[in-house]
């Protein structure tokens, strides 16, 4: 089989899925419109210190996630997270509580009262909510465990997930498995009970339960190397501008992006121009860059009724990573866990605040500890647009306050992300109808990554996966199309 797929998009998604249709013998093409892949996956090492400019990890949720480690060759590489940062943290009355996580925790834990524990045996004989009712996160915890655990455990854990709020996003699009849980069983108690075998047979282990993943030199070790894997199939500063249906699958229309030192100049303008009505053929198409993105390209299709447009309504906050080193004497407290997240009635300005060097080796030099912190989100997104030293200074005096820091950072380092997790608000699934409809409407046009199929690293690698197998299915089904017709003909 020799058709080509075009991906747009060199993030984990893209890569992933260039890399898995590689290995089914299909020849890829991967158009990235910046001058690097992985998008929101970038580490720095400096001064002995391993900053992640976005995720620190990935859960370790599915056989998916391992097969495309091993088929990579980075089983030496890869870093499981140290036992102690199985403790999480929430911060109640100005200090970090650790999250109960066993019955006899939960019953003994100063994070939730009396009353609300109470509460909570109650949740099994709560009615389930009619399957074709869309609630948001907020009015669906209060209706099954009430208000202390929405504050204190749901709006941190949002925040956390989605640096988002309860009250706009949506239990059956930004938490599906919930909504099916609740649907099933009709209880979230009994389905993490009932449900267990059946996530044992499927190989699959809950989020909260899954190994956490790193890699000694970072998360981007994993972009790196499916880059190298790929090598010429991808393409650098290739900005997709059209896809045009042809009578033989796609044609995509690419600029070259503006580089070095012609970036400002003539040079750079004519260049570009010269390269804007460059068409590759293709059989198909995956989009695997963001939303906002892909809202930019012209969809030029036989039968498709809709453009991608209204994709440029998919909500996308900013947010801000602010990774601080300190002597391991400057913090009071042990760091004996993952992180701790913060509810918004705390009132403080972060977000939460990874314990980085406490999740693996190598993150700061002997004798230090790293933090990684975030501000903005929907909760407060002007927050996140501030001076690198604002950033650090809000970051600093929360610190101080939660976890007893003193002194000054002797190592900062700052990201801004302007548009940066996709929310699945109430209502989402208009944009998951538009891009289905166009999948039927266009064939050979797919659509895979974060802001489809859930928004963690694991959710990517495994959207990529799915849509891998949907490519080389539908491929393979026109091949045999083609060759039935060619056998008919006189």
């Amino acid at each position: 089989m020799n058709a080509s797929v075009a991906i747009v998009g060199g993030g984990i998604t893209g890569l992933t899925a260039a890399f898995r249709l590689a290995q089914k013998g299909l020849g890829v093409t991967v158009y990235e419109a910046t001058g690097r892949v992985g998008g929101v996956i970038r580490s720095l090492r400096q001064a002995g210190y391993l900053a992640e400019f976005g995720p620190n990890s990935i859960l370790e949720t599915s056989p998916k996630i391992t097969g495309l480690i091993r088929d990579l060759g980075l089983e030496p590489r890869r870093l499981y997270s140290s036992p102690i940062a199985e403790n999480r943290y929430i911060v109640r009355g100005a200090r970090p509580v650790c999250l109960p996580l066993s019955p006899l925790a939960f019953f003994a834990t100063e994070l939730f009262s009396a009353r609300a524990k109470l509460r909570l045996l109650a949740e099994p004989f709560i009615r389930r909510a009619p399957a074709c009712a869309e609630e948001n996160v907020a009015d669906f915890v209060l209706r099954r465990i009430g208000r202390e655990f929405l504050d204190y455990a749901i709006n941190p854990l949002v925040a956390g997930v989605y640096a988002g709020e309860p009250s706009q996003l949506s239990v059956k699009h930004g938490f599906p498995k919930l909504h099916a849980v609740e649907q099933r069983y009709g209880s979230l108690i009994l389905g993490q009970i009932l449900g267990a075998p059946e996530r044992k047979r499927r190989g699959e282990v809950s989020k909260m339960e899954a190994k956490k993943i790193s890699f000694d030199e970072g998360l981007q070790v994993l972009t790196d190397t499916l880059h190298a894997k790929l090598g010429a199939a991808v393409r650098l500063n290739a900005q997709v501008n059209c896809l045009e249906q042809t009578a033989q699958g796609w044609a995509v229309t690419t600029s070259l992006s503006p580089i070095g030192g012609e970036s400002q100049g003539e040079g750079a303008g004519r260049r570009q121009r010269e390269e804007t009505d460059a068409a590759h053929e293709h059989a198909a198409v995956l989009l695997a860059a963001p939303a906002y993105q892909l809202a930019q390209l012209e969809l030029r299709a036989h039968a498709a009724s809709r453009s991608l447009e209204p994709l440029a309504q998919v909500h996308y906050p900013p947010v801000a990573s602010v990774v601080l080193g300190f002597r391991r004497q400057d913090v009071a407290h042990p760091l004996d866990g993952f992180g701790m997240l913060i509810p918004r009635v705390e009132g403080f300005n972060i977000l939460g605040t990874l314990f980085s060097s406490s999740l693996f080796p190598g993150r700061a030099p002997a004798g230090h500890v790293t933090l990684t912190s975030y501000i903005g989100g929907v909760r407060a997104p002007q927050l996140a647009l501030r001076s690198a030293d604002e950033l650090v200074a809000m970051t600093m005096n929360d610190l101080r306050a939660i976890l007893g820091v003193t002194g000054q950072p002797n190592f900062a380092h700052h990201v801004l992300y302007p548009k940066a997790i996709p929310q699945y608000v109430v209502g989402y699934g208009r944009f998951k109808d538009l891009m289905t409809q166009l999948e039927r409407e266009a064939p050979g046009l797919f659509f895979a990554g974060h802001y489809r199929d859930g928004i963690s690293l694991g959710d990517s690698i495994i959207s990529a996966h799915n849509v891998a197998d949907r490519i080389a299915d539908y491929l393979r089904q026109e091949k045999t199309v083609a060759e039935r017709a060619c056998a008919a003909s006189p």
